[in-house]
């Protein structure tokens, strides 16, 4: 089974329970496009989770890599087939807390957070874009950690859960509702600053 993140379709909703219980099973019976069908539903929710302990680029990629061998060796055994996606969340937080706790390198902050890529394109909109984009980038770096990690999860595609979401976050569920709402009100003040510092 490849284990290659493949990009998830745009519009892509939450699948019912049932259906991704029937994936996993499928999965489990080693049906390879049942296996893709998980990649792509639940890749984006996986490197959201790795981004959101800040690690390098390796260490997030076997962060990820080591999230997916997990589950392959659990597939057939999952108590709750149709929660996956908190399963996932939780064995990628897990295995990035290892990857932490076993090199005890420091977290970086601040600058050291990657930027989105560059866009090349010429068009006016997709400049504009690419620096609204950054700015925002920047402000998020200038959160709390927490409220880093949240927003990271928060812009995964497809969206997290709030089930997801507590499991990578360790977060109950009915804290993240208020904790968004305040976490999303400190980035449009820093993002407002930020505004007001170039213009300066």
């Amino acid at each position: 089974m490849s284990t290659q993140t493949l990009p998830p379709p745009a519009d892509r909703r939450p699948a019912a329970s049932s259906d991704v219980a029937r994936l996993v099973h499928a999965a489990a019976c080693g049906d390879d496009t049942a296996w893709r069908e998980l990649v792509a539903r639940y890749g984006g929710l996986v490197w959201s989770v790795a981004r959101s302990h800040r690690l390098s680029q390796a260490d997030a990629a076997d962060a990820v890599q080591n999230t997916w061998m997990k589950l392959v060796q659990h597939l057939g055994s999952l108590k709750s087939p149709e929660a996956v996606g908190a399963w996932l969340a939780t064995t990628a937080r897990r295995e990035c807390l290892a990857l932490i706790d076993g090199s005890k390198r420091q977290i970086p902050f601040g600058e050291d957070l990657p930027e989105p890529p560059p866009d090349d394109t010429q068009l006016d909109d997709e400049l504009l874009r690419g620096e609204r984009d950054s700015l925002l980038w920047r402000a998020v770096s200038l959160l709390r950690a927490e409220d880093q990690a949240l927003v990271r999860m928060l812009a995964s595609d497809p969206p997290a859960s709030y089930t997801e979401i507590s499991a990578a976050l360790d977060m109950p569920i009915g804290s993240i509702g208020p904790t968004r709402a305040r976490c999303l009100e400190r980035l449009r003040a820093r993002c407002e600053q930020l505004s007001l510092d170039a213009v300066d």
